[in-house]
């Protein structure tokens, strides 16, 4: 029988303040080992102070919390030989080329000589900056300095690592490469945290996600646990006159209509029985649409209805 994984970090009524402003309001989290998680909230909600805290960074005002069983208070050496941290801006140092980055976090982990050879080749090969990697830094792209700043921090071997907004500033492309290695990381076993305002990024990725808001935990599950909370989702219905418009109105209760788009907004549920039943009903009224689109609540969709705060790029508010 396999026995359920342990938690890799365990945090319980997390506080922060600076002055009179609360930073953090008492955060509980529970991740297990092996998994992506993900803060997600707009800038201010305490995503990237529960990251510095977690990683031995700041103390913590109040609470108590753990990496891998060792008290963040009592015993932070220890958690330190654990983790990883990436934060929002790179550590690569842009005089050095990627080998010597790599090499100068060997020597700081300890690394004897060859050692540090051998990680630092099996590192390049990994992040796929063989080619790059005696050119200087400065001359990377955005992607190829995030990977390699991935890299110094894998250097150790962590088995925890904390990600703060690592794709912030990304193409879609170097985005994606992103991505692919942190699931890796994942798959071989290390737990990740990921902070993130690109709500996509957390649904894509994360096993399970947490939304932040003003320092508070304010919703916490997995992407699709969430998302069934959520109503709204909808058919779209697009029609190339007035007059199918209308007709499709009078079929569909309680639709929405948009005379301008000439589009009608049908709730459903996004199932095929709910799309099939909406094509039934616009057949039997000898109704043609000039094309439709189906919406299933997102996670936009669930921040929006928790705070009220989105914007139209699919990226939280800044």
């Amino acid at each position: 029988m396999t026995l359920p994984t342990q938690p890799a970090i365990v945090a319980s009524s997390l506080r922060k303040s600076y002055g009179d402003k609360v930073v953090l309001d008492g955060i509980d989290l529970e991740i297990r080992a092996g998994t992506i998680f993900a803060l997600l909230g707009p800038n201010g909600a305490g995503k990237t102070t529960t990251v510095q805290i977690l990683s031995t960074l700041i103390a913590a005002d109040s609470g108590q919390a753990s990496i891998a069983g060792h008290d963040l208070t009592r015993e932070p050496y220890a958690v330190r030989a654990l983790i990883g941290v990436t934060g929002q801006f790179s550590a690569v140092d842009s005089l050095l080329t990627g080998r010597e980055n790599l090499r100068l976090m060997a020597d700081l982990c300890h690394l004897g000589r060859a050692a540090g050879r051998r990680r630092t080749a099996d590192l390049l090969d990994q992040f796929d900056l063989v080619e790059a990697a005696d050119k200087p830094a400065a001359t990377y792209s955005g992607g190829m300095r995030r990977r390699l700043d991935l890299a110094m921090t894998l250097v150790g071997e962590p088995r925890v690592i904390f990600l703060d907004e690592p794709t912030t500033g990304l193409d879609p492309r170097s985005r994606r490469a992103m991505w692919q290695i942190i699931r890796d990381l994942s798959a071989g076993g290390v737990t990740i945290l990921l902070t993130t305002q690109y709500l996509e990024e957390a649904d894509h990725l994360a096993d399970r996600v947490a939304f932040l808001d003003h320092g508070r935990m304010i919703a916490e599950g997995t992407p699709h646990a969430l998302k069934r909370l959520i109503p709204g989702g909808h058919v779209v219905l697009r029609f190339a006159d007035q007059d199918g418009l209308d007709a499709a109105a009078r079929t569909f209760a309680g639709a929405t209509r948009d005379d301008a788009a000439l589009t009608l907004q049908v709730p459903s549920d996004g199932g095929v029985g709910s799309l099939r039943s909406v094509l039934d009903q616009l057949d039997s009224a000898s109704i043609t649409v000039a094309g439709l689109a189906v919406h299933t609540p997102d996670l936009d969709d669930v921040f929006l209805t928790l705070t009220g705060q989105t914007d139209k790029e699919g990226a939280l508010v800044r």
